[in-house]
């Protein structure tokens, strides 16, 4: 982008530069000096314009290109990641399955102790 900025400056410093030469060097009288002043900046103005649309043009390109890029990476991230979670998710699930489980032996072997606890206290 820095580059396109100094072809647009060359472009006007060369016409006004042009401009400057051709009014000391002007073997005309004044109006069709004028004239040619004038015809010689719509030309310019018309070469700018057409490197000014260009660049727009280009720049625009550029950009829905790279949002569309970003877009498809976006998506794969968000994919990637949905993956992930349901892995995680899974694991998750399976490891608070294990610990029900061993939560609900763990009740069991305590109901049994407390009931072996209770008939050797009512045998004493």
């Amino acid at each position: 982008m820095a580059n396109t900025g100094n072809t647009l400056l060359a472009l006007v410093t060369g016409a006004a530069i042009g401009a400057g030469i051709g009014l000391l060097y002007a073997p005309d009288s004044g109006e069709k000096t004028r004239k040619k002043l004038k015809s010689e900046s719509e030309k310019a103005q018309e070469r700018f314009n057409k490197k000014y649309n260009e660049t727009s043009s280009n720049l625009s390109e550029k950009a829905k290109k790279a949002r569309l890029d970003f877009e498809e990476r976006l998506g794969e991230t968000l994919s990637s990641a949905s993956h992930k979670a349901d892995d995680i998710l899974s694991a998750m699930e399976s490891k608070l399955e294990e610990l029900r489980k061993q939560n609900s032996k763990l009740q069991k072997d305590a109901k049994s102790q407390e009931g072996e606890s209770k008939t050797k206290k009512a045998v004493v």
